[in-house]
């Protein structure tokens, strides 16, 4: 139940996360930012270690690590342009980092 509970927070921070990325769109992330990014990366990695913490020995490693590391990239790229507008290159990766690891997801 509680590994339920925790898989759909990861799930609406993950959609949520999608949907802010793509309200920069239009402008590319130049525009107004918030903390949002930063605190929605933060709940996806807390809960994703959590989830694995709970399942542990049984992990997919070869899912696990390539995601952890995609959204470790995404915190930091988040964490260095907090104050700052997102170059195109940085709103880019962000994008692409954030797709790849739901796509590691959700295949098998």
């Amino acid at each position: 139940m509680l590994f339920s509970i925790l898989l759909l927070i990861h799930f609406i921070a993950f959609v949520i996360y999608v949907g802010y990325l793509a309200l920069l769109w239009p402008v590319k992330g130049k525009g107004p930012r918030s903390k949002a990014g930063f605190i929605l990366g933060m709940i996806i990695l807390l809960t994703g270690i959590l989830m694995v913490m709970m399942i542990y020995p049984n992990v997919n490693y070869y899912k696990v690590v390539p995601k952890t590391g995609a959204f470790l990239v995404v915190a930091g790229i988040n964490m260095y342009f907090e104050k700052k507008e997102l170059t195109t290159m940085a709103y880019y990766s962000l994008i692409g980092l954030t797709l790849m690891a739901g796509c590691i997801a959700i295949f098998h």
